[in-house]
């Protein structure tokens, strides 16, 4: 397969950038710090304005203006100054097939020259309806229709819509099921919707008194700190379903819509897949009650995990699905519902049609974007690429920190993968949360060794726990690996000893 992720610049056009190569290191004060990062950062302290960020944007901290970025190839995202920085996270597990990808920027002109908008409650696209017609076709038409619309949270929001309208569309209709059931320590979005649903402490805390008071939920499936000793997959399984179960006929069984659950966890637990049989589990419990079964894939779908939906590996099928950021690999804005066929004929039977809508549905620059995308995808047979390099990539991880005294779990699945930190490794104390762990890895990342990670913070507790997550391009080749693994082990040992 040849790879299409660009190598990085020379020493020599590093220099007329005004950076120095990331190779060279020099020992300040006992630490190893890079030649690099020293000289970008007097390049571009204009970024970081002291006593306040004069730009204009609101960026997430009113003191700090972050790195801009002025150019891109491949893995590498380029900074004022020309300083490169291998985007070992795809942004926040977004670029799935690198930066700058000239087929997909040319199949975004070529719409732009034809037209770029149009209200998708008065008109279609053939580029909508191929994206369409291909995300149904990946599910064997078991999904059979697409709603698309611009991201992950608006996905979130349109499945909510969707399993509360399916029960007023039944023959014999349920207007009492206005109920949903998430998991602690998940991650649905951010808007008021979809953060009622997800489970995330910080992010709910400052707007508790607003969110939603009809969703409930239940314990993650989170093999490393919930599964009890001596307890096999089967009874951990088994007690998580009965948590489910008990509660169904806590809020009513006939009361509850759905149960929402991330197939392979995002960044409020940093990548856990599923205990062998959990997912089947929890649809069991849903089935036995007549809710939906919604799996939320906007990070851990469309390839990131192996297959085109991580689901497959599961030996499940849902009702509703929700993807995102692999559909359209960051060139767009894009994201989209997935409906079950069953789910489809009782709206076809009912009012025949969704009573939902979004301004950019189905918008025709993003639709050719990741129509392009999932093309490339297919054709240079990415996924097999995923599937073999994400089982070298974890190896390689638990090779080199595997056994690190601060390092207390490494997991994930193909191009998805969390290392979780720990104060003490045997008792799996995590640090506390005032002490930042992740946000230092992050910052030592970017600022001294020129690699980017995704950090996380509650994943013990909902308050204190700290990861890391990596996510590279389905096109990274052993070499890219190689060299975020070793960048990643040099930012952990020097943070963390």
């Amino acid at each position: 397969m040849r790879s299409t992720v660009i190598r990085p610049l020379s020493d020599a056009t590093r220099a007329r950038n005004g950076c120095i190569s990331l190779r060279r290191f020099s020992l300040t004060a006992g630490r190893l710090r890079s030649v690099e990062a020293e000289k970008c950062e007097q390049n571009n302290a204009s970024n970081n304005v002291k006593g306040g960020d004069k730009s204009a944007i609101l960026h997430s901290k009113l003191d700090t203006k972050p790195p801009t970025i002025v150019g891109s190839n491949g893995n590498y995202l380029i900074a004022e100054g020309g300083r490169e920085i291998l985007d070992a996270s795809g942004g926040a597990a977004v670029a799935c097939i690198g930066h700058n990808n000239s087929r997909v920027n040319n199949a975004i002109m070529r719409q732009l020259q034809s037209f770029s908008y149009i209200y998708a409650p008065f008109f279609t696209s053939k580029v909508s309806e191929k994206l369409a017609a291909l995300l149904s076709e990946s599910t064997q038409n078991q999904l059979s229709k697409a709603f698309i619309v611009s991201s992950g949270t608006e996905a979130i929001e349109a499945a909510l819509k969707m399993a509360r309208q399916y029960f007023l569309e039944l023959p014999n209709p349920e207007p009492s099921r206005t109920r949903f059931i998430a998991r602690r320590q998940s991650y649905h979005g951010n808007t008021l919707g979809s953060l009622s649903l997800g489970g995330h402490v910080g992010r709910r805390a400052p707007y508790a008194p607003m969110l939603t008071t009809n969703i409930s939920h239940v314990s993650p499936c989170y093999s490393y700190r919930g599964k009890r000793a001596q307890e096999t997959d089967e009874d951990y399984v088994a007690r998580l379903a009965q948590e489910l179960e008990d509660e169904f006929q806590a809020v009513g069984p006939g009361n509850v819509c759905a149960f929402v659950a991330e197939t392979v966890s995002g960044t409020t637990l940093g990548c856990v897949p599923p205990a062998p049989g959990y997912l089947q589990a929890m649809k069991k419990v849903c089935d036995r009650h007549g809710a939906l079964f919604i799996l939320d894939e906007v990070m851990s779908g469309m390839g990131r995990t192996g297959t085109l939906h991580a689901w497959e590996q599961e030996g499940v099928v849902p009702d509703l699905q929700t993807v995102a950021k692999g559909l359209g690999g960051g060139y767009a804005p894009i994201g989209a519902l997935l409906v079950n066929k069953r789910v489809v004929e009782a709206l076809d039977q009912g009012t025949g049609g969704f009573i939902h809508s979004q301004t950019y549905q189905g918008h025709p620059v993003a639709c050719s974007a990741a129509y392009e995308v999932q093309k490339i995808i297919k054709e240079e047979n990415l996924l097999q690429n995923v599937q073999n390099l994400g089982e070298y990539l974890g190896k390689s991880l638990k090779e080199e920190l595997g056994d690190h005294k601060h390092v207390g779990d490494i997991r994930g699945r193909g191009f998805f993968w969390g290392i979780e930190f720990v104060k003490d490794k045997g008792t799996k104390e995590p640090f506390p949360a005032d002490q930042k762990i992740a946000a230092l890895i992050h910052k030592a990342g970017m600022s001294e060794h020129s690699i980017s990670f995704i950090p996380g913070t509650g994943v013990a507790d909902g308050k204190n726990g700290d990861i890391i997550q990596i996510a590279p391009p389905y096109n990274a080749t052993k070499a890219d690996i190689d060299l975020i693994v070793e960048r990643t082990a040099l930012v952990v040992k020097q943070v963390l000893g």
